[in-house]
């Protein structure tokens, strides 16, 4: 088996799926992505920072708004308070970067106010998706850029349990609001990584209009991929992938807090109209 017919065995977990023909050194590389929680305690540059943070400045950004920040925390004390908020997951606190992406209206509300324009637009729901929207294109074009230095990532969604205590901790002006965390770090050689298996193609893809109808064969062969996953990494996961996954969206608890997320956001200074 050649090394791209590998990278398309893992990231499906079946050796039957169709590899395209076409194919390139970029695609290899965001098919080799992994999430990796176990990092040495090696720092991140400045310089390797700087290259990530242009990275993200290059994804396309919705009217060239820009309607997106970053916060780089590396102190292991406010990472400690961080970690404990999204639900006190431990390698926040051992990855030496953390950067907490930010759905940013407050400098559009600031760049009206200087030119002398209302932004009256900004109270609407459309806007904050402008900004959820651009930070996470940025961050992913963050995450390909880390991983092609060497360096190991993974998102963290536990960054919206508690938004006001995260608002605080990193003094957030009002419409200005976490969306989600990334570690970065190299990973550590010690505890590895592997790649986890997608959903098979006609799962996520439609042609010309959608069917749920159409997915039901590859989310069967989905369960089937992922609870050989789950053996091979000795997760004690109960049930297949849908099992696990029903039980995600079940009630308000499986939210971790998310289920305040609205009000929150208007007390942040999203009005959401």
């Amino acid at each position: 088996m050649n090394a791209r017919a590998s990278l398309y065995q893992a990231r499906y977990g079946t050796a039957d799926t169709p590899q395209p023909v076409a194919g390139s050194t970029i695609i290899d590389h965001l098919l080799a992505h992994r999430s990796v929680r176990a990092y040495l305690p090696d720092p991140v540059s400045d310089d390797s920072l700087a290259a990530i943070i242009a990275a993200a400045q290059s994804a396309a950004s919705s009217s060239n708004l820009h309607a997106w920040s970053v916060v780089a925390v590396r102190d292991p004390a406010r990472k400690a308070r961080l970690a404990e908020y999204a639900g006190n997951q431990q390698h926040i606190v051992e990855a030496p970067l953390l950067l907490v992406w930010l759905a940013d209206l407050a400098r559009l509300e600031s760049v009206a106010e200087r030119v002398g324009e209302r932004h009256d637009a900004l109270d609407y729901l459309e806007m904050f998706e402008v900004g959820v929207i651009d930070a996470a294109l940025a961050a992913q074009n963050a995450v390909a850029a880390a991983e092609s230095l060497g360096l190991g990532t993974v998102y963290i969604g536990g960054m919206r349990n508690r938004p006001l205590d995260v608002a605080t901790e990193l003094a957030l002006p009002p419409r200005v609001v976490a969306v989600f965390g990334l570690c970065v770090g190299t990973p550590d050689p010690a505890k590895p990584a592997s790649v986890k298996p997608r959903p098979p193609r006609e799962v996520v893809l439609h042609q010309e209009q959608y069917s749920l109808e159409a997915q039901q064969t590859g989310l069967l062969d989905y369960d089937a991929a992922m609870s050989a996953f789950y053996a091979a990494q000795g997760m004690k996961v109960r049930g297949t992938w849908s099992n696990h996954s029903a039980k995600r969206v079940r009630d308000t608890d499986a939210l971790s807090g998310r289920d305040q997320l609205v009000d929150a956001l208007h007390r942040l200074g999203f009005p959401l109209k």
